[in-house]
């Protein structure tokens, strides 16, 4: 268990239970962490069709920032109700309906005539986006050890950012080739057939888990779950951490998820497929730095202290990027790098609050704090844009506003101080159980 030094938990656990972290583990696993993959190449597909998206609608940097963010209203409203939903109703039912919302979103926003359908579209894929991260949490510590949560959570991340990474390049490369709208007709389709996978072959928990549950049912009743809730809600520390992981994210989600290829379009006279690929590095970044820091943080018992490293980090890289004057590009593209490895480290967060909190509320903590992580690419995308709209000299390209490298700069430092109070709020955390003592 969570916070057993010698593993002994886990030990007993794997011996009572063979099908944990078995082959059929890894199936069901991959199929949930696929479905976030999906959710997170949603996120970052916006980021190249700027252009596309601004001269299609004739709308302003603030509106499509908007656009790009309704995707995180209903995903952020969603994350808490949900970690206590999949407790209550298994990941499957809700992962299967929510890919199937996604579908017909894609399928809406490939068909959108007005910026209102638009806004629908890109709303009903948040909402189906919604489930695919805490699934895999949730599927991870019902097949999997628990002395393997933080790098299960890492590998999650993985998914995300080297889906992230194809809806940078790759799919600008689609995008010039056949447009926009046959790439949202193709996520739909994808997310319809996983939807079915997901149905078919994801079971919530392993046959002698389910087996002693129906001999011993758990005794929770829905004003008990609610009750739960209301605890986690209540929990300051809860909040706190929730806070350090939104503020180590929310630069990922702004540079990697919208603005950080036009940045660099405008910065750099690049072409938008070659910045787009570029700042997918920022993504691998975070592909690379998620488990690694999960893994690092079990193998060393530190929660804390790789949390506090990669907040000092990330707040530095932005720092540089946002008040330096103009580098070499190699070593802009090197600070959105550092800026995903970096930030990658916030995925201990999801480890470190489900070990400063009861037990019986692990989904409803992780929930707050999935939350809170993304609400920051709701709040600093659409409010980036509506700096660079406030800074504009009026000129246009194709229909497309554009936007000075000082307009971008400036819009960067609102990113900086987020993760400044972040960083602040990351000293005060309580350190983890789990965490070896000298």
């Amino acid at each position: 268990m969570p916070g057993t030094p010698n593993g002994l938990g886990s030990v007993v656990e794997q011996s009572e239970n063979p099908q944990i972290g078995g082959s059929r583990a890894w199936f069901i696993w991959l199929l949930a962490a696929m479905s976030f993959g999906y959710a997170f190449f949603h996120r970052v597909a916006p980021s190249v069709m700027v252009s596309d998206l601004m001269a299609e609608f004739a709308i302003s940097g603030a509106v499509l920032g908007t656009l790009s963010a309704l995707y995180f209203y209903p995903y952020v409203l969603m994350q808490v109700p949900l970690g206590a939903l999949i407790d209550r109703l298994g990941a499957r039912t809700l992962l299967t309906t929510a890919l199937l919302i996604g579908g017909v979103g894609s399928a809406l926003f490939a068909l959108a005539q007005s910026i209102e359908i638009a806004y629908l579209g890109r709303t009903l894929i948040g909402i189906g986006s919604a489930v695919g991260f805490l699934s895999s949490l949730a599927l991870a510590g019902k097949w999997f050890a628990p002395h393997r949560f933080a790098f299960m959570a890492g590998l999650v991340m993985f998914f995300g950012m080297v889906s992230g990474i194809v809806a940078s390049g790759p799919l600008a490369i689609f995008v010039e080739s056949y447009g926009w709208r046959a790439a949202m007709w193709s996520l739909g389709g994808f997310s319809v057939l996983l939807a079915l996978l997901v149905f078919m072959f994801v079971r919530n928990a392993p046959e002698q888990t389910r087996k002693q549950d129906k001999i011993n049912p758990p005794k929770e009743t829905w004003k008990a779950m609610w009750q739960g809730l209301g605890r986690a809600t209540k929990n300051i520390e809860v909040w706190k951490v929730a806070i350090v992981a939104s503020t180590m994210s929310g630069p990922m989600l702004t540079l990697g998820g919208l603005w950080g290829t036009p940045y660099l379009i405008s910065a750099y006279g690049l072409e938008k497929t070659h910045a787009a690929f570029l700042v997918s590095l920022l993504l691998l970044g975070w592909a690379i730095g998620a488990p690694f820091a999960g893994w690092l943080s079990d193998r060393i018992r530190q929660r804390k202290k790789i949390i506090l490293a990669g907040s000092i980090l990330v707040t530095c890289s932005v720092g540089a990027i946002a008040f330096f004057p103009l580098p070499p590009l190699w070593i802009t593209v090197g600070l959105m790098i550092l800026v995903g490895m970096c930030g990658a480290a916030m995925t201990v967060t999801f480890a470190l609050v489900r070990e400063v909190t009861p037990s019986d509320i692990s989904s409803s903590v992780t929930g707050i704090v999935n939350s809170m992580t993304v609400a920051s690419g709701a709040i600093l995308q659409p409010a980036v844009g509506y700096i660079l709209d406030q800074l504009w000299d009026g000129t246009t390209l194709e229909g497309a506003r554009l936007y000075s490298i000082d307009n971008y700069q400036t819009g960067f430092i609102l990113i900086f101080t987020t993760c400044l109070f972040g960083l602040v709020i990351c000293m005060t955390l309580k350190d983890s159980p789990f965490t070896k003592t000298a």
